[in-house]
């Protein structure tokens, strides 16, 4: 039964997950909430059982710290950015690397896979976002337009374009039909942190300046100006139906916003030590993975 997100919000399970030896800079949850991906400064990728806390793989490859991970939509592969200019394409099963991805000349900050799976974007120190077809490894399309480092991605719910945040403060907009420089949204007092999109179209984006801004893509007028943070915001995330948006900030607190009027509907301090990656699962449950631990709460 659907309980208001005002009603109550308890953590029911807590498990620490602490064989890195560096920080952790990404987390992320496979798509059926089995598995979980941690990426450190210590050059290494793990994937973790959810429900036991086991190590099932210890993942080697990079020549630097790891500073994004995620899983693909039918959760058979991951992706891997580093500090050692490339991309990495892992399958899940069995650990092993399928392609090295080196066109980037700098650091890169992230990586997101296409809603069907059939593309990955990368983007970093060097300005550059580069589309790759994952099944053969082989670079795409090559957009430009930040003037600084972009730090975060994410693709539309239905992979006509995508959105990037950098440190020159803005959110581009671009469509994979076209490679010319995407709409800019602008507003933003800080590095933009953190992108994502609702089921619905709208557009999130979290910042430095402590702040999170809700969009209309298409129009690209501002929807609300979300104040609360009280540092920096680290991920957002959209529940399933759009209606509810969670935020994490290096405050060490988790939002939960209602979309349809921006009000904060709860304010909780995450019992980990800085929480990494917020995402709603089908059944409401919120989900939350952090630098030394996993668990999940409801709202």
């Amino acid at each position: 039964m659907w309980r208001s997100p005002g009603e109550y919000f308890a953590s029911s399970t807590v498990r620490y997950l602490e064989r890195h030896k560096g920080e952790v800079n990404c987390c992320a949850i496979s798509p059926d909430y089995q598995l979980v991906l941690t990426c450190s400064d210590d050059s290494r990728i793990h994937v973790w059982e959810a429900k036991s806390g086991l190590l099932r793989h210890k993942v080697t490859g990079h020549a630097g710290p790891v500073k994004s991970c995620c899983f693909s939509p039918d959760g058979s592969l991951f992706a891997s950015s580093s500090h050692d200019c490339t991309v990495r394409i892992w399958r899940v099963d069995t650990a092993d690397c399928l392609h090295v991805l080196t066109d980037h000349s700098k650091s890169v900050e992230t990586v997101s896979f296409s809603p069907d799976g059939a593309c990955l974007l990368s983007a970093g120190w060097d300005r550059l976002i580069i589309l790759w077809e994952v099944q053969s490894g082989q670079r795409l399309k090559t957009f430009i337009g930040h003037q600084d480092a972009i730090q975060c991605s994410a693709f539309s719910k239905d992979g006509s374009y995508f959105a990037t945040g950098s440190w020159d403060h803005t959110v581009r907009l671009w469509s994979l039909g076209n490679d010319a420089p995407g709409r800019v949204l602008k507003g933003h007092k800080g590095n933009v942190s953190c992108v994502s999109f609702s089921v619905s179209g709208m557009l999130a984006s979290g910042s430095w300046d402590k702040t999170i801004r809700v969009w209309n893509p298409r129009s690209g007028a501002l929807i609300f100006l979300l104040k609360g943070h009280l540092d920096w915001l680290r991920t957002l995330s959209f529940s399933r139906d759009g209606i509810l948006l969670a935020s994490t900030g290096h405050d060490n607190m988790v939002r939960l916003w209602d979309c349809e009027n921006g009000k904060c509907l709860k304010v909780v301090k995450s019992m980990l030590e800085m929480t990494h990656v917020c995402i709603f699962s089908p059944e409401g449950t919120l989900m939350l993975a952090g630098a030394m631990g996993f668990h999940q709460s409801q709202y």
